[in-house]
């Protein structure tokens, strides 16, 4: 009974073991492809969302803009 008790120690171990050697694995892999994905990322000179929104309220503010200017200037034509 005792050697069945040990057979299922060593091998309760043995899984623990293979557990935590997969865990590590699998943080390595994670690190490893988020930093590739980073460099991916920078290399593509991609814009920041709060710049691209700075410019879009830019631009919806110039064609305001615009629109009142051709208004104001339709207004001298006539």
């Amino acid at each position: 009974m005792r050697e069945g008790n040990k057979f299922f120690d060593d091998l309760s171990k043995l899984m623990n073991d293979a557990a935590g050697v997969a865990d590590g694995v699998r943080r390595e892999i994670e690190v490893a492809v988020k930093s590739q994905m980073e460099r991916v990322v920078n290399d593509l000179d991609l814009v920041k969302r709060e710049e691209f929104e700075a410019v879009k309220a830019q631009l919806a503010a110039q064609n305001e803009e615009i629109e009142q200017l051709r208004k104001d200037i339709d207004a001298l034509k006539k």
